[in-house]
């Protein structure tokens, strides 16, 4: 059913990596949920004007503000869509997130203002008053908002879209907390038990965790995150498949907000190959790696006598050395010159305790106890791949 909409909506609608694309799938969760959201505030607002519920009338002004996120939302994918310029090379993608932010504090903010009212109505209470037509507004405001979570949460799934999956997440709280309010206007019209003021501050609790996680998720790709493993995993993989290419490592991937993604990576290559040959290999590479993945590719060429016996033994040598210091050690690049120098990287993860300059002294010292004649030159690198 939804592929059947979104065919005919949204051109093209499988190629999420497009802007355009992108920008359509955003203006029609915008629309939708601008339209819902403010259908639903109003129906809100009747059922509190006649309960007399803080918790309802609270629960419409949170719907108010899901209908300031959605006219967000609409405003960022449009945004986002615009073309690089001088000012901004790499596009406007990361407007996107800064959407999927905006939404996250009105979430914020709903919940905050949402449990100081609460917190008066328990130090004030004040007798709800249960109609039927408030409970029904309040059960069919239940269902559209279930069909918003699954909307949203199927559209960002596609898209891949931090603002969709932080709408998708407020929809899934704003069902908890209209449930909540309408059971506590049971409870108090059957068994006279005033539960309004608490149940707007549990309320207020499920809007302020999911106003915090929406806002963890989408500062988290702001502020820059490495690649997932299988990701990672799959670029070398399809690198590595082009056998002149021997080794890869350094993989660093920049994201400019959704399709708009940069990456650079070191490709060894045997020393004795012939330059303009293996720059052609490279350019292939580049264009199947934009073509695959949707990534524009810059790879650096790091020649490695792979032939040389004696080059070989050093790296298997300077490997196990690593690996007593840190077991996720690695190690690339490994040159030895007829002078004696052996330059090479070492890569370790974030996590481990030695400082760069603990882990080049401890790899120099064991190296030496090993090897007497070389001169060892170390890079210390951090492993940008979780």
């Amino acid at each position: 059913m939804l592929d059947a909409v979104l065919r005919r909506l949204i051109p093209n609608y499988t190629q999420t990596h497009d802007p355009a694309v992108r920008e359509r799938y955003g203006l029609l969760a915008g629309a939708a949920g601008l339209g819902l959201n403010l259908l639903l505030f109003a129906a809100k607002l009747l059922a509190g004007i006649l309960t007399g519920a803080i918790s309802v009338t609270a629960d419409a002004f949170n719907n108010l503000s899901d209908a300031a996120g959605s006219a967000v939302t609409l405003a960022g994918f449009k945004l986002a869509a615009q073309k690089a310029d001088e000012r901004h090379p790499f596009g406007h993608g990361r407007l996107e997130y800064l959407a999927g932010l905006a939404v996250s504090l009105l979430i914020l903010l709903v919940g905050v203002e949402l449990g100081r009212e609460s917190i008066s109505k328990i130090l004030r209470p004040e007798p709800a008053v249960f109609t039927p037509l408030a409970a029904v507004l309040l059960a069919a405001s239940i269902l559209v908002k279930l069909w918003m979570g699954w909307f949203y949460a199927a559209l960002g799934g596609r898209a891949q879209s931090p603002a969709l999956a932080a709408a998708a997440a407020d929809a899934r709280s704003d069902v908890l907390a209209t449930s909540a309010v309408l059971a506590g206007l049971v409870v108090a019209h059957f068994f006279q038990v005033q539960l309004d003021g608490w149940l707007g501050l549990l309320v207020a609790a499920l809007i302020l965790r999911t106003g915090w996680g929406a806002a963890r998720d989408t500062l988290d790709p702001l502020l820059g995150t490495p690649p997932a493993p299988e990701m990672v995993e799959d670029i070398e993989r399809f690198i590595l498949s082009e056998g002149r290419i021997v080794g890869v490592h350094d993989l660093v991937i920049h994201d400019y907000g959704p399709g708009r993604r940069m990456m650079s990576v070191h490709a060894e290559v045997p020393a004795q190959s012939a330059l303009v040959e293996i720059h052609d290999v490279i350019d292939r590479v580049e264009r199947a790696l934009r073509a695959r993945f949707g990534l524009e590719a810059v790879i650096h060429l790091d020649p490695v006598d792979a032939g040389d016996p004696r080059t070989g033994r050093l790296r298997s040598v300077v490997a196990g050395l690593a690996r007593e210091l840190d077991g996720a050690a690695t190690v690339h690049d490994l040159r030895c010159s007829p002078e004696g120098e052996l330059a090479f990287d070492v890569v370790v993860p974030y996590e481990s305790p030695l400082t760069d300059e603990e882990v080049r002294a401890a790899l120099t010292q064991r190296l030496l106890e090993r090897e007497p004649d070389c001169r060892p030159v170390i890079e210390v690198d951090r492993s940008h791949v979780l």
